[in-house]
């Protein structure tokens, strides 16, 4: 039955109030699994009767269901084909007809769609019919639908079925673009004075940039290389067109002009980047243009995105050697540090009161790293630019400006502190050399600056000043230190870390986040040989203070949203827990109070997916050094939080929530299974659980870590099945398939084989199956480390022949050709030292043990001992234990997409056999041993069986 319209407008209505969300959200996935359910919400996004909200909620929706439900992973619909046809035939139409804030929504689901069906099962390129040169508002439609497939090459590497790709493309929309392109420039000319049309018009050369980006992004079309002067004629025009009737009345809102300007410049970037040697002739007129548009522009924030990508411009030009000459002299040097990296450098009143009103979005702009596209960034990386350049010429004129600032500032402190600030981010800038990584910060400086010195005489005293210091002063002071951390000794390094902590207690919300951005990466910083430049010893006496206040201001507002507003301070809380490991367990009580406290509050409404990332991660930290020595008190108070999470559905929190559970079980020393434990075990059988994508993973390593603990009471309570059909649905899909192996293993690991015994055919069988008809390399290589893991275990019942039989019996004869085709070629391919060790262990065991390989395989037994030999020539040497904890780089993570592993609880390798370390050793031993055991007969094998030179390498190990 397909859903009302009526009704399921409703449904989306109470989703906007938060009090009826939930209710609503569990109405409408009943609603979805109704026919036509996606189309009818495009027939609400259509309808004009509805109110606006509730069309945008559709469009929304219609995004976020399209991305789950398009197609599966190997490829095919997941919905039926009329309704996949109907969706391709109503989207853009109605992508010409909605407002943008709706376009902005469907352009999302139509990057969807493409990724899976562009262009061979759904080549839109009929949008060329569609442009119509005198209607803008068409044609907006139209491009944005373009925009929103074309977009998706920019980030992609070059392949020959991408650029079959774009070439089709361009064989049918390069032409008609460009032709746009000149009738929307005609267009402009005509509707110069008509305000309505010519903001229509400019958002459609708005979104010809755009397009024209997207289409360049991989190669030079040979169309736009053809045109490249009348091109470049028309960018050059529009990036030196103005218009006051396009001129926007507030000082914070950017307009369409400044939007088209700033997207020519992203397209010069480009160009000078990858297509200098076409594009070369025509940069000079730009270089012209951007110079008097930044001597010009006003210090209004509307202007930051332009002024900032004309500063990326000059960037790039100066790399090339040829353009940066035209800069190669004091004077001209001057000019540009005069007026342009000053201008934009210096602090403006927006600035100020972005500061004091909204000092969390302050500190996101200007850390270091940060992709806003501030004028700051972007001065100072046009300014380093030169200095790489000419790095003597630009240091003094620099330094001058320098001198002129402090001097200013030491003449009246209180009047003209902002001179100082100019100094102190000037001198950074340029005593800053290569890229600042976000692990030690800068590692390269300038030859002719002395950065301590600079600290002492000029910075130090606003760190250690108590009063009378501008906070953005001490933000520059605490920031000098950040930015410069790897080039200060350990011994400088203890006096100036007191002074951050110090700072926590500031009552300046940018000054104490500041302190603790600084204290989270030095704490993280370590020298060439590993050690810690601030060790355990060091922090931990001030730890329960340095904890007690973070988690203070933490938890100064209650409410949810402004618990995880300050994902820093959270950050800095997992490194202390990191750094101070099991330091902390005699403020446990403490330190659990408040973790549970801040998971209850954030839990009722997730809302920084960075906040609550590094609360999991500081949670995993504090399980892992507190728990061991602690388990009931731990598991006591933090079952409550975890269970109420998963109860109420708290999506966002599920997979960190299993993680955690699994670090509890296995923190704990004991070899039983808490009352807990035991009646999580029936929730997270239920196949619901397993839907989500994200879930897989961390639910994998829970039930792996309750299933040895817990085996007796899964076999009384009859639930090996349901494990055997999570093992089922895993397997069956590419996603999860290393998953299905980790489950399989575990489940193999900790029940006897009497128990499994019914299972062993149907399992192998899967396996086959997959083999046969679907594998993967990845598949491939899973199942071939799974024989050897079976293989190797023949002191538990297990054992290659066990392996034969079970073979046998699904087909008689099948297990030659599997392991001379598969198991033996790829066991050369397992990389992890862990699984060429299990391999190693696997094929001596076959050589000695197996009555199938001394009987019936006996060639077979031949070629195992060169396999064997191949990975002894290259012994697999397994990684000491290693507890060191890798950060993970936050900017490249995809928070709430998938799954997110928590690094303080990691999972370390497990080694099946710790004892054998010298695998070169054991196998000499183990075959001397099995020698004296059978007989003589491996010694015998080893005579007819092998080539001379295979006999004097093995008789060479039995003889060591």
């Amino acid at each position: 039955m397909t859903p009302d319209l009526q009704s399921l407008a409703q449904l989306l209505e109470a989703g906007l109030d938060p009090s009826q969300l939930k209710q609503a959200e569990l109405a409408i996935l009943q609603e979805e699994k109704k026919p036509g359910f996606s189309v009818c919400l495009l027939q609400i996004v259509a309808t004009e009767a509805f109110k606006k909200q509730i069309r945008l909620s559709s469009a929304l929706y219609f995004k976020n269901f399209i991305k789950r439900n398009w197609t599966d992973e190997e490829g095919n619909y997941k919905l039926p084909q009329n309704e996949v046809a109907a969706i391709k035939h109503e989207l853009i139409g109605l992508m010409i007809s909605v407002p943008p804030s709706i376009q902005a929504q469907l352009g999302e689901a139509i990057g969807v769609i493409a990724d899976s069906d562009f262009w061979q099962r759904w080549d839109t390129l009929d949008l060329v019919a569609r442009l119509a040169p005198d209607s803008p508002v068409t044609n907006n439609g139209v491009l944005q639908v373009a925009h929103s497939i074309f977009k998706r090459w920019r980030p992609l590497y070059r392949s020959d079925e991408l650029y079959t790709e774009i070439n089709h493309v361009l064989s049918k929309f390069g032409a008609p673009f460009l032709s746009l392109l000149e009738s929307t420039d005609s267009l402009i000319e005509r509707n110069k004075a008509n305000q309505t049309e010519l903001q229509q018009v400019f958002t459609t050369m708005n979104l010809i940039m755009k397009l024209f980006y997207d289409l360049s992004s991989q190669d030079l079309p040979p169309i736009f290389e053809d045109n490249l002067p009348a091109i470049t004629s028309i960018l050059h025009k529009y990036l030196t067109y103005d218009n006051p009737l396009l001129h926007t009345d507030h000082e914070s809102e950017a307009g369409s002009l400044e939007f088209v300007k700033a997207g020519i410049f992203e397209i010069l970037v480009l160009y000078v980047q990858k297509y200098e040697d076409a594009f070369g002739a025509h940069v000079g007129q730009f270089i012209s243009s951007s110079w008097n548009l930044l001597t010009t522009i006003g210090p209004e924030t509307k202007y930051d995105i332009l002024t900032s990508r004309s500063l990326q411009f000059l960037t790039s030009v100066t790399r090339i050697q040829q353009h940066a000459q035209g800069f190669n002299d004091e004077s001209t040097l001057s000019q540009v540090v005069e007026k342009v990296i000053l201008p934009n450098l210096s602090l403006r009143d927006s600035d100020i009161e972005m500061f004091e009103d909204e000092p969390i979005e302050f500190i996101r702009r200007d850390l270091e790293g940060s992709d806003s596209d501030t004028r700051r960034r972007a001065a100072t990386n046009f300014l380093r630019q030169l200095m790489e350049q000419f790095e003597e010429t630009v240091t003094n004129v620099v330094l001058k400006y320098v001198d002129h600032y402090l001097a200013e500032y030491s003449r009246n402190p209180t009047s003209n502190w902002k001179s100082k600030d100019t100094a102190v981010f000037l001198y950074s800038s340029i005593a800053a050399k290569g890229a600042v990584t976000a692990i030690q910060g800068v590692k390269s400086t300038n030859q002719f600056v002395n950065l301590i010195d600079f600290f002492k005489s000029n910075v130090a005293n606003d760190l250690v000043s108590d009063s009378g210091v501008e906070p953005i002063l001490k933000v520059d002071a605490i920031k000098y230190l950040y930015t410069f951390r790897s080039q200060m000794s350990r011994e400088q390094w203890r006096d100036a870390f007191p002074l951050l902590v110090k700072h926590l207690g500031s009552s300046n919300y940018v000054v104490y986040s500041y302190a603790a951005i600084a204290i989270e990466r030095v704490l993280a910083l370590a020298d060439e040989a590993h050690r810690p430049i601030i060790n355990q010893g060091d922090v931990a006496p001030l730890s329960k203070d340095l904890l007690e206040h973070l988690f203070h201001l933490i938890e100064k507002d209650p409410a949810p949203e402004k618990i995880q507003e300050n994902e820093f301070l959270m950050r800095c809380v997992m490194r202390v827990l990191i750094v101070i490991r099991d330091d902390v367990v005699p403020y446990t009580d403490n330190v659990l109070a408040h973790f549970v406290t801040i998971t209850q509050l954030i839990s009722s409404n997730p809302s920084n997916p960075r906040f609550y990332y590094y609360h999991f991660e500081a949670l995993g930290a504090f399980i892992r050094f507190a728990a061991p020595s602690q388990p009931e008190k731990l598991e006591t108070s933090l079952y409550p939080p975890f269970a109420s999470i998963l109860q109420n559905e708290v999506s966002e929190f599920t997979p960190y929530v299993f993680q955690l559970f699994a670090a509890l079980l296995e923190a704990n020393p004991s070899a039983s299974l808490s009352e807990y434990y035991q009646s999580l075990i029936t929730p997270i059988l239920a196949v619901e659980v397993w839907v989500s994508k994200g879930n897989v993973p961390a639910l994998v390593r829970l039930l792996s870590s309750i299933i040895p603990r817990g085996a007796t009471e899964i076999a009384t309570n009859n639930q090996i099945e349901p494990i055997l059909g999570i093992f089922q649905q895993l397997v069956s899909t590419r996603t999860n398939e290393i998953y299905a192996f980790e489950l399989l293993e575990c489940i193999i690991s900790s029940f006897p084989p009497a128990t499994l015994e019914k299972y062993y055919v149907p399992i192998l069988q899967m396996l086959l199956t997959r083999l046969q008809n679907s594998k993967t390399e990845t598949f491939t290589l899973r199942f071939v480390r799974f024989y050897h893991f079976v293989s190797a275990k023949d002191d538990k019942g297990l054992g290659v022949d066990f392996f034969i039989n079970i073979v046998d019996q699904i087909q008689s004869g099948v297990f030659v050709p599997l392991y001379l085709t598969i198991i033996l070629p790829d066991t050369q391919k397992l990389a992890r030292p862990l699984d060429r060790k299990t391999a190693v262990i696997s094929l001596t065991k076959t050589l000695t043990d197996s009555s199938a390989f001394a009987e019936k395989y006996k060639k077979g037994w031949g070629f195992t001992c060169e396999a064997l030999l191949k990975l002894l020539e290259n012994p697999p040497v397994p990684a000491a234990s290693d507890d060191l904890i890798v950060d993970q780089d936050v900017d490249d993570m995809s928070f709430g997409v998938g799954f997110t592993q928590l690094t303080t609880i990691k999972k370390p390798a497990r080694d099946q056999w710790p004892d054998v370390t010298d695998v070169k050793k054991w196998v000499g031993e183990y075959l001397k041993t099995a020698d004296s055991r059978h007989k003589g007969k491996v010694a015998g094998y080893v005579q007819e069986r092998l080539s001379p030179e295979a006999r004097e390498v093995l008789l060479s190990y039995m003889r060591n």
